[in-house]
């Protein structure tokens, strides 16, 4: 276990050791490549900025109107006809499907499960499990796939959906498991 601390620790600056290191012995201007890449970097940033700025303002709007709970309500109502009503946690059906937009919102809900329920009950397990397998798919999908002009994204949005479902299965059988 202390290897793995240790690992974790010192793990970023050795790489950032290694490529400097490597830059010097290719004889690299190590200073300037940065500096180029953080103008790449900040070129990227603007011209995600008007997207990024659209989708947060567009979440804030659906969480304060009530509509995302009405919708997370409606899911709530057919997975658990489908399911059963013991199968899937209620209070976990938001945290995906806002998930599925906006991690930050995702991250209020879940600390909204925290204070009721607390972060080592089953459905706290079961946020947390979830907040790191599965994805914000259609924040990431607009993000990349705008700054590069994509236009067909053929089976992208099936693929992003059927492995987020996935993760969202995995973890509520996961804390499951580690519940008992």
């Amino acid at each position: 276990m202390k290897l793995l601390l240790f690992l974790s620790d010192t793990m970023i600056p050795l790489l950032i050791f290694y490529i400097v290191v490597t830059g010097l012995v290719q004889k690299q201007n190590i200073y300037e490549e940065f500096i180029h890449g953080a103008g790449d970097g900040f070129h990227t940033v603007l011209k995600i900025m008007p997207t990024l700025i659209g989708l947060m303002t567009a979440v804030g709007i659906l969480r304060a109107s009530g509509l995302l709970d009405a919708v997370s309500s409606l899911f709530e109502n057919i997975i658990g006809s489908i399911a059963g009503k013991n199968l899937i946690p209620g209070e976990i059906i938001p945290v995906f499907v806002v998930r599925l937009f906006s991690n930050s919102a995702a991250n209020g809900l879940v600390l909204d499960i925290f204070k009721k329920f607390g972060t080592d009950s089953q459905l706290g397990m079961t946020a947390s499990i979830m907040m790191s397998s599965t994805e914000t798919v259609f924040y990431t999908m607009s993000i990349y796939f705008m700054s590069v002009k994509v236009k067909k994204t053929r089976w992208t949005l099936s693929g992003a959906m059927l492995a987020t479902i996935a993760g969202a299965a995995a973890s509520i059988v996961l804390a499951r498991y580690f519940m008992v």
